[in-house]
């Protein structure tokens, strides 16, 4: 359905997917970038005025939604950064070995299909020291909203690009070879709960891999 995807779905995540809690997350952590940036699924470039340019030499913003990219086209010219798109999808970034020294992924890892191939990628373009910063959505400690997520899941994956609610996006991150060093977590207003567990936080790759 190339219409859906490249026109409805990008005007959904826009009007749906920043709102106060979430957008208050954001200008928590967002601004602890540094350096290299790399960004995973950007969508309509809503974390671009989060940056801080006397910190952020570049940003390489990754996003194969053609939909996405002409949204946060709008937001790269009101930013005070240099950012230079990728129209790749997470699994395949073509930038070299330790070259950026964080990696920014916000609502992207629930619907990578091959989540674990893209986290292995992350490691590798990260610099030793360098971090990412995650701010993601998935799998509930409750049972209860566990039912609800494997009973909804068909109905966000269709609606919102693959989205996967029942992804434990922590544990995936360790399995990645990620030491996570900072994490919060917690149901994220105004959404249902099936749908508004997030974590957020920093990680670091392990120094042994």
């Amino acid at each position: 359905m190339p219409f859906y995807k490249d026109h409805v779905y990008p005007y959904l995540v826009s009007a749906l997917g920043n709102p106060k809690p979430i957008e208050d997350i954001r200008r928590r952590i967002v601004p602890l970038a540094q350096g290299i940036v790399l960004e995973i699924g950007v969508g309509p470039g809503v974390n671009f005025v989060h940056y801080d340019p006397a910190k952020v030499n570049k940003v390489y913003a990754l996003e194969p939604n053609p939909g996405m990219l002409r949204r946060a086209e709008e937001q790269r010219r009101r930013a005070q950064l240099d950012i230079e798109f990728l129209d790749l999808p997470g699994e395949r970034i073509p930038l070299a070995d330790a070259s950026v020294d964080t990696v920014v992924s916000t609502f992207t890892l629930c619907t990578i299909p091959g989540v674990a191939e893209a986290i292995e990628g992350l490691r590798r373009v990260l610099k030793p020291g360098g971090k990412l910063i995650f701010f993601e959505h998935g799998l509930s400690p409750d049972p209860p909203v566990r039912r609800w997520q494997k009973r909804s899941e068909p109905l966000f994956r269709w609606a919102f690009e693959g989205c996967h609610v029942t992804r434990d996006i922590p544990s995936l991150i360790g399995k990645g070879y990620f030491n996570i060093e900072q994490v919060d977590a917690g149901y994220l207003s105004p959404f249902p709960k099936s749908g508004s567990y997030c974590w957020w936080g920093v990680a670091v790759p392990e120094l042994s891999k």
